[in-house]
């Protein structure tokens, strides 16, 4: 880190770009995955449910969209900063 930044808005400027970098792996792999899933025949293998790349396309969607909230929306929550001074105060009695 360079001097002189803000380290809260450096480390979430850090979470963003990760996600970006994830969400783009996520979009390529699984477009990828679901072209060889059609091509090798995967059609036909739909009479057991869903097919095998929708579970990968889904439990990684989930780790993503936690990515997403950590570093798009956390950020803003306010109940951080209250615990953080609620507990100055204390130390300070």
């Amino acid at each position: 880190m360079e001097e002189g930044k803000d380290k809260c808005l450096w480390k979430i400027a850090k979470k963003r770009v990760a996600f970006r970098r994830n969400f783009f792996m996520y979009i390529l792999a699984n477009a990828l995955v679901w072209v060889l899933w059609y091509f090798t025949g995967g059609e036909e293998d739909r009479q057991l449910g869903l097919p095998w790349p929708a579970w990968l396309t889904l439990g990684w969607g989930v780790g993503l969209a936690f990515s997403y909230y950590d570093a798009f929306h956390a950020s803003r929550d306010l109940a951080v900063e209250r615990e953080y001074e609620k507990l100055t105060r204390h130390k300070n009695l």
